[in-house]
């Protein structure tokens, strides 16, 4: 198995001579199996640039499994040329909204409408079919399980762990770890606690032992005392997970979009220096290499 980052900055695409070593394009990442199924996470607008990428293997047959519909995980959707081509086969893959109630397929449908985008979801050329996915549901895609599984975030949020040819890797989507949000001298705080540990019992599961965990890491430790709440971890908060999960190999992305390559590099330098034996390859996501386990 392989696969590339297309995509490795949160929130708010940022292109410019500042991010060009790492990237500046919302979350994409392609997986290839060795039987060559495509396999893509995430529809931010990395996808675009995966897309001019695919135009010489037409017709494409691709499987699109979407974390949550945050906009820099979507916003790529309308621009990902295959869905405009006769004979290809995109299948979207996404859960069912608890608030609203809505499929995967809004994703789509609402961006082709008239006030957002001059192309109707009529004038799509390819097949296109939606799936309703379930925690702890794997799909099969040719030679690879897909397993889905929810994490913590302000809109329903799953992580994917995707097994083939004996390799596996287990993406978070944006993803922070659960706190407790009582007091320790709450009455409710040790029933809470007892969900929170439980919680994370299930996810460093759901990731035990993969060869590469790509995990949100938005924020510093020191950053995050002013972001609690928003819904995205820390590089401290992704290396615990990889030594629980006893990860062969963690990649920070997710990349705050102020970040530039230089901080970057210095926050990296620093992580790499204070946690020399994490017993797992410390890596920062990085747009257009490929990667083969």
């Amino acid at each position: 198995m392989k696969f590339k980052f297309w995509g490795v900055r949160g929130s708010i695409p940022t292109p410019g001579a500042n991010t060009v070593k790492y990237g500046g394009n919302t979350t994409c990442i392609e997986i290839r199996t060795d039987a060559n199924d495509l396999i893509i996470l995430d529809a931010g607008t990395g996808i675009h640039a995966l897309a001019q990428n695919l135009l010489k293997e037409m017709p494409v047959q691709a499987h699109i499994f979407i974390t949550h519909t945050h906009w820099d995980h979507i916003q790529g959707l309308p621009f990902f040329i295959p869905i405009f081509i006769p004979n290809n086969h995109i299948t979207l893959y996404g859960g069912v909204d608890p608030v609203t109630n809505e499929t995967i397929k809004r994703a789509l449908s609402v961006q082709l409408q008239y006030s957002f985008f001059p192309i109707r979801e009529a004038q799509l050329n390819a097949r296109i079919d939606y799936n309703s996915i379930k925690p702890g549901q794997p799909i099969k895609v040719g030679s690879a399980t897909i397993t889905p599984i929810i994490l913590s975030h302000p809109v329903l949020n799953f992580g994917y762990r995707i097994d083939s040819d004996g390799q596996s890797i287990f993406f978070t989507g944006d993803y922070e770890p659960q706190l407790n949000i009582y007091a320790p001298d709450d009455d409710e705080y040790e029933e809470f606690q007892a969900f929170v540990d439980a919680k994370w019992d299930e996810i460093v599961r759901a990731m035990n032992d993969v060869d590469a965990l790509i995990v949100d890491a938005s924020y510093t430790t020191e950053e995050y005392a002013a972001k609690q709440g928003w819904g995205h971890g820390t590089y401290d908060s992704a290396i615990r997970l990889a030594q629980a999960a006893q990860a062969k190999k963690l990649y920070f992305t997710h990349h705050e979009p102020t970040r530039t390559d230089a901080s970057l590099e210095a926050i990296y330098r620093s992580i790499v220096q204070n946690n020399p034996d994490t017993g797992c390859e410390l890596l920062l996501a990085q747009e257009g290499i490929d990667i083969v386990l």
